[in-house]
């Protein structure tokens, strides 16, 4: 006689538990092991990605399971994977010391960029929250006025209910949810802190940020779960913090200054910039032209995916 459907599930449950306790240990012990294994003869890197794969592996089999599993189970699964993938870039960096940039020559005229400073130079960890906090320009209380009777310091969060399909400039919050838009265009604004959530996922073709400063901008929330920009546009951005999320091909960056860019892509090109702070994940080689004041760290943990951790970090190999 077959189980009665709730008991099937109860059984798929705590045979999920001891699988997932089971890979968890393995990884955990393997990356003990880690800075036991030679670097001659490739083991310790061939041990990297088997653990990378068994990260992403308890990944994948906690979407498959996602039919039976409760949400709060998915949550607390999810969290150890993402404390796996942090324990284990953090291995990984204590492997591979921070390096000094170095420059070949070119064989274009354009300029490759100047006073470039690595990870040593201890670039610190920038929030929205610190980044506002340390722009001396602004006022420090939401009540503070300017001549014209709006407050300087403005935050915007896209709203799925607004009708609006761009931010656009002017005054006042603005929420849209770019509900008939494929693409991302925000541009035109000072003193915001804007947050594009999940459910602007569906817009992310292309994005474009413009014309801003003084601004904190955080796309993440849009690209974390398997819809990142197919391409991303920063252009003419002063004094501001940009968390541009996951960008499956280029971005293009160009007249930045005074700022923080936060970004896992696969192509990362860089014009005309200079003073900026670039937490990086890239899995080819970022291209710098005319720039100058550059500062580069690999992507913070708190950004990292199974799946960007899988994939190798070209951060420090500039072009």
């Amino acid at each position: 006689m077959a189980a009665p459907p709730a008991q099937n599930e109860v059984g798929l449950k705590e045979s999920f538990y001891r699988n997932f306790q089971h890979g968890v240990a393995t990884l955990q012990e393997q990356m003990v092991h880690l800075s036991q294994m030679s670097t001659l003869d490739g083991a310790r890197n061939d041990a990297l990605d088997q653990c990378l794969a068994g990260i992403d592996r308890l990944s994948h089999d906690v979407k498959d399971a996602s039919s039976y599993l409760p949400a709060y189970d998915q949550r607390t699964y999810s969290q150890t994977i993402k404390t796996l993938s942090e324990k284990l870039q953090s291995i990984r960096n204590s492997f591979d010391p921070p390096k000094k940039f170095s420059f070949k020559a070119r064989k274009t005229a354009s300029k490759a960029p100047t006073n470039v400073r690595a990870e040593d130079d201890h670039v610190p960890i920038v929030t929205p929250n610190t980044f506002q906090a340390s722009m001396s320009s602004e006022p420090t209380r939401e009540e503070k006025l300017s001549p014209g009777g709006e407050t300087e310091e403005r935050k915007a969060a896209v709203d799925p209910g607004a009708e609006h399909d761009e931010i656009e400039a002017g005054s006042g919050i603005r929420r849209p949810s770019f509900s008939k838009s494929t693409k991302v265009t925000i541009s035109k604004h000072t003193g915001l802190h804007i947050i594009l959530p999940a459910s602007a996922s569906h817009a992310t073709s292309s994005g474009t940020i413009s014309s801003l400063q003084r601004c904190v901008v955080d796309l993440s929330p849009s690209t974390i779960n398997g819809a990142p920009f197919d391409v991303l546009y920063l252009k003419n951005i002063k004094d501001s913090l940009i968390i541009c999320g996951q960008v499956a091909g280029a971005i293009h960056i160009t007249d930045i200054e005074n700022s923080v860019i936060v970004i896992a892509c696969r192509q990362f090109r860089m014009h005309g910039s200079k003073n900026v702070d670039v937490y990086l994940h890239s899995t080819s080689r970022p291209i710098f032209e005319d720039c100058e004041g550059l500062r580069f760290a690999p992507l913070p943990g708190t950004y990292l995916t199974p799946s960007i951790s899988q994939s190798a970090n070209q951060w420090d190999q500039i072009d």
